[in-house]
């Protein structure tokens, strides 16, 4: 036989079989990764995190908020809207290959290593902008190798879809900056104050060295570290022939000016309602938090953004000059219950907590109003009804126990009706009504009108002195200006999810009617005595060009205007958050605040007097007895709404006259309610 092993026939022919193995598996290979590069590119990426998160909008579409559990603030810009060296900064020291490389940098991965060591420290990294956005936009942080895998098939779809630029500007608006900042508008506005085209080059290198650790290299946290992380941004740019070694230099010792902690905001607009919304998204109507922040829903909100930018900026004018000051504000439209702003602090970024939610602080005197609508609807009483103005021991429980309120700077009027006591917020006055109709009677009237707070059964609830928040108030406040029909406060109108299929629409209920129509507007009017001269709102008359009706409060801690006008129910609070003494000027900044935002708010909406119902009648008294005037009564007589029935049927004799009644106009020819739209409610009702 033939000895193989000498004509080397079968090593020739184990090469050529070798050979042949060896390129089939190339070509598989080929064929593999060909195939692989083919299924990825035709394979869509996964919805972006960022572009999950739902979103709130306003009345008319615009978005003001996003939900998400990191609270982000985002402004996205296109790439020439960044200042040339922030880019050259962010390419320097994250990843000066980017441009050459196709998501993966072997090289530079190798470099960064031996820098690092050399360094001592995270100069450079080792990931790609590309390996990074992906990560950022689809990936946890979890170490595993599934992650890796998937943030490499990620890499190089970003790298087969889009181009160098357009993953550059994802990449920068996309990246965490610190304190809630994400992307590099939304940290140039809030580190700097500036938007990001206009950055300087010291600026650039600051902001550019913040995402390698946001909490550790943040200038708030710590300027030494951040300057320390400049200088190696710096040096980098150097090296990669970015700037000069003077630039450098220069750059590094430039004094930066950032913006103050305090002036920091957050993104998103109307912070207060974004979480007021929040909450009853989750809380009430039971959608999970996980379908909020990452479920692409579009809540569509009542807010007017008009309207709310002019309450935020009536609040912080208002608390100008006393730093700890809170205030809060919330404006109700009565016609549908529709939130129209809504203000739950002065600083949302210092303060989180929402004052207009809070039920602890006592509403005074602009508590008032609702149980002087209990007395009329009751018709127990008038506003003819005459009580002293005097210091009053009351008796109650039984007469075992004793009440003796005061007012306010111990100033009283003698026999006063209930126009001259609201204007004047006279607190004997208040006590003896509630003493007349009966705490029990004002408790369901005030639960009948929106206040779910506990109120107390006894005599100084007429006072005030239970805690109720600003919403309760506001709404309540509603039921009057809306005729006496009851008002669902509502901030949600639908939810609809990614694909615009609806998941929640309001259906609002069936309007209950708290007290006849007639009523409320006796009401009305009488609490538009309170802007008139003598009465305790008097101050902002000249700022109000409409009618409006209302009531302040005041105590040592707290301070309040809620009132109306037929379009906005609004309630203003002003005080500490510790219940701290308000000082005298301070406790007279609710009214300023109410009238500003209320005159901001309906600028393009003509004044309206306030509907008049069936069922008032209008007669001339005389306010000193209470009786119909005569006209020897024509001097101080005074025109007044009754509901039909309850006006006064004998005539005034204290001024020796016998009955005759008054003529409709005083002896000069003017009518005694001299506002043009005074006039006109008496042109209504007399036509």
């Amino acid at each position: 036989m033939e000895r193989l092993s000498r004509s080397g026939r079968r090593p020739r022919q184990g090469l050529r079989l070798f050979l042949r193995i060896s390129l089939i598996t190339a070509v598989l290979g080929i064929c593999a990764v060909a195939g692989t590069l083919i299924y990825l590119a035709n394979t869509p990426l996964p919805t972006a995190d960022s572009d999950r998160n739902s979103r709130l909008v306003d009345i008319s579409g615009e978005t003001i908020a996003t939900f998400s559990s990191g609270a982000k603030n985002r402004i996205s810009v296109k790439l020439d809207q960044i200042a040339p060296d922030l880019i050259h900064a962010t390419l320097a020291v994250e990843d000066r290959n980017f441009y050459n490389h196709i998501g993966f940098d072997i090289k530079g991965m190798a470099r960064a290593v031996l820098v690092n060591i050399e360094h001592l420290d995270t100069v450079q990294g080792a990931s790609t902008l590309t390996q990074q956005l992906a990560r950022n936009l689809y990936l946890s942080h979890e170490r595993t190798w599934t992650r890796k895998a998937k943030e490499a098939m990620y890499t190089a779809q970003l790298e087969m879809k889009y181009s160098k630029d357009e993953i550059l500007q994802m990449y920068l608006n996309e990246v965490y900056y610190g304190h809630g900042a994400y992307g590099v508008e939304a940290a140039s506005e809030m580190y700097f104050g500036k938007p990001a085209k206009s950055l300087t080059l010291a600026e650039s290198a600051m902001l550019a060295g913040i995402p390698k650790g946001p909490t550790y290299y943040s200038p708030y946290n710590s300027m030494k570290n951040a300057k320390d992380r400049q200088r190696i941004v710096l040096k980098t740019m150097v090296e990669t022939g970015a700037i000069t070694r003077q630039q450098a230099d220069d750059a590094y010792a430039q004094l930066l000016s950032f913006k103050s902690p305090s002036q920091r905001t957050t993104g998103d607009d109307a912070p207060y309602f974004r979480d007021y919304v929040r909450s009853m998204v989750i809380n009430q109507l039971g959608i999970e938090e996980s379908l909020l922040e990452h479920g692409g829903l579009t809540i569509y909100s009542t807010l007017d953004m008009e309207a709310q930018k002019a309450a935020e900026a009536a609040v912080t004018e208002g608390t100008i000059g006393s730093p700890d000051l809170q205030a809060a504000l919330v404006s109700i439209d009565p016609r549908n219950g529709y939130i129209k702003a809504f203000v739950g602090g002065t600083n949302y970024t210092q303060n989180q907590y929402n004052h207009v939610l809070a039920k602890t602080r006592q509403p005074g005197s602009s508590f008032k109003p609702i149980m002087y609508l209990t007395a009329l609807s009751s018709r127990k009483m008038t506003e003819a009804s005459m009580f002293n103005s005097e210091p009053t021991l009351f008796h109650y429980d039984g007469n075992r126990k004793t009440y003796s309120p005061r007012n306010f700077g111990e100033k009283y009027f003698g026999e006063i009706d209930m126009r001259q006591a609201i204007a004047a917020s006279d607190n004997i006055y208040a006590v003896n009504t509630i003493m007349t109709v009966g705490t029990n009677h004002v408790i369901d009237m005030a639960r009948r009108m929106g206040i779910d707070s506990p109120l107390a059964p006894v005599p100084s609830l007429a006072l005030g002195t239970s805690p109720v928040s600003p919403f309760e108030m506001a709404s309540a406040f509603a039921v009057i200006s809306n005729q006496g029909r009851s008002v669902e406060p509502t901030a949600i109108i639908k939810i609809t999810d990614s694909g615009g299929d609806i998941l929640y629409e309001h259906t609002p209920p069936s309007p209950e009617q708290i007290v006849e129509p007639a009523a409320a507007y006796v009401m009305t009017h009488l609490m538009e005595s309170v802007f008139e001269t003598g009465g305790t709102g008097s101050r902002v008359s000249a700022v109000m060009k409409r009618p409006v009706a209302g009531k302040t409060g005041t105590t040592h801690t707290d301070a309040w205007l809620v009132g109306f006008t037929p379009e906005l129910s609004t309630a203003v609070w002003v005080g500490y958050d510790k219940g701290k003494i308000l000082e005298t000027a301070e406790s007279r900044k609710a009214a300023p605040i109410f009238a500003q935002f209320t005159e901001k708010a309906l600028e393009k909406v003509p004044p309206k007097i306030f509907p008049i119902p069936d069922g008032v009648v209008s007669v001339y008294v005389d306010p000193q007895s209470g009786k119909l005037a005569t006209a020897e009564c024509a001097a101080n007589q005074r025109l007044e709404m009754f509901i039909k029935g309850t006006e006064p049927k004998e005539y005034c004799s204290d001024h020796g006259g016998k009955g005759t009644p008054a003529p409709a106009e005083a002896k000069d020819g003017k009518s005694k309610d001299s506002s043009w739209w005074g006039d006109l409610k008496r042109w209504w009702m007399n036509k």
